[in-house]
């Protein structure tokens, strides 16, 4: 699912910035993307994400603007290596000038250190993620509008296929009886029984359309659900996409089975929209 969330702190000398964004994506992926915060710090926003969300790419990103301190510090045993280099390749000169070593990795260590206390980082953060989970909330309850919509939809196709079969029984009984007929004129007991079979599977959708109406009260059930899973939401919905496409192999009266194609194109937009959610 995708979500926004800032928070904002200023005090004094002391700015600090939070922003959180999410994008749909099929697991959950958390980082960091901030130069001021320490590697053995990170660990606590990307923790404290995973504890509210299951799925969806989030980017955390902190920008604090501070007074620092800062201290310089110099490896003398690499410096040492790198005088001898210069003595036994017989280079310009083995005196060295802070210019000179600045660049070159390891030597010259610069750490910065900012009085921004780590209490201040994590209130500010905490406030932008309560933010943050709040624009998701708004963004699940419109798709739960939308699901519960689609599910109407099925539901109202469901009851006018159910009816249609109906009506179209005795259309399909005169058709059976005159291909029956010819059967009998034409074959042997044999091709009869098997044919009676064929008809009477093609004909029968009463499992295809019960299978359906509990599909539907399932997802329902789970959309009511406080811990509703999307990937439980997705599971059914694959189910429920096999029985509607059964449905509308077996129908053969265009009205009916365009209506059974109508279902599954709904539960095609019900499957792209529930598989990045939580």
């Amino acid at each position: 699912m995708t979500g926004f969330g800032q928070s904002r702190h200023i005090d004094k000398d002391i700015e600090i910035l939070v922003e959180l964004k999410s994008v749909n994506h099929r697991f959950l992926e958390v980082n960091l993307k901030s130069p001021e915060i320490k590697s053995e710090d990170e660990e606590y926003f990307k923790k404290t994400i995973s504890k509210k969300l299951k799925r969806g790419k989030v980017d955390i990103y902190i920008k604090v603007n501070a007074s620092s301190n800062g201290s310089f510090q110099i490896d003398r045993k690499l410096l040492t290596e790198l005088k001898k280099i210069i003595k036994n390749e017989s280079l310009l000169s083995n005196e060295l000038r802070l210019r000179d070593i600045k660049d070159i990795p390891g030597i010259l260590k610069i750490t910065k250190s900012s009085n921004v206390k780590l209490q201040t980082l994590k209130k500010v953060f905490n406030k932008a993620l309560a933010d943050f989970l709040k624009s998701r909330i708004e963004e699940g309850t419109k798709i739960h509008k939308i699901l519960i919509n689609k599910i109407n939809k099925i539901q109202s196709k469901q009851i006018k296929v159910s009816k249609l079969c109906k009506r179209d029984l005795s259309k399909k009984i005169e058709i059976y009886k005159k291909r029956v007929k010819d059967i009998l004129e034409k074959y042997d007991t044999n091709s009869l029984e098997q044919e009676i079979t064929h008809l009477a599977m093609k004909a029968d959708v009463s499992e295809e359309l019960e299978r359906i109406d509990f599909h539907l009260l399932s997802i329902r059930k789970e959309l009511n659900n406080k811990n509703s899973s999307g990937k439980k939401i997705d599971f059914i919905l694959q189910e429920l996409f096999r029985e509607s496409n059964t449905l509308s192999v077996k129908l053969d009266e265009p009205k009916t089975k365009n209506i059974a194609l109508e279902v599954k194109v709904l539960v095609e937009e019900m499957r792209e929209q529930i598989q990045n959610i939580e």
